[in-house]
């Protein structure tokens, strides 16, 4: 989403938990994403906010309650699919990235869901537990 307003746009600190699913039935806290990203007004990821403050964007992917591993929110332009924002862990590299499905469509409120292509192709759906400034 590209933010005619992104001065307005507020760094904040998201956190994702791994949501219900086949092998999870009750979901995983401890199983999840922390990151930082400027958000808008209507709480969606400002690509003007993050094209300031990129250096800021850091993620940790966590599993059983530690952090696996530290990376960066980064924006992909373009492709079949239109721009995708992602977590990269080897900034430089085209390994070791999980991709946000529709991130830019989606608003990162408390209780909404989003959802996350793992580096193996993976898709895994995340529930919005926290949205605290950065």
């Amino acid at each position: 989403m590209n933010d005619k307003k992104g001065l307005e746009a507020h760094l904040r600190r998201i956190r994702l938990e791994l949501a219900r699913s086949p092998g999870k039935p009750d979901g995983a806290a401890d199983e999840g994403y922390e990151f930082i990203a400027p958000l808008g007004a209507d709480s969606h990821i400002s690509l003007d906010g993050w094209k300031r403050d990129r250096g800021l964007c850091f993620v940790h992917r966590l599993e059983k309650g530690a952090i696996a591993d530290r990376g960066l929110l980064v924006h992909r332009a373009g492709g079949a699919g239109g721009a995708t924002w992602a977590f990269d862990y080897a900034p430089g590299g085209d390994a070791d990235e999980d991709a946000g499905f529709r991130f830019s469509a989606h608003p990162f409120v408390v209780g909404e869901y989003v959802s996350i292509r793992d580096e193996d192709g993976a898709m895994h759906t995340y529930r919005v537990t926290s949205v605290t400034p950065a």
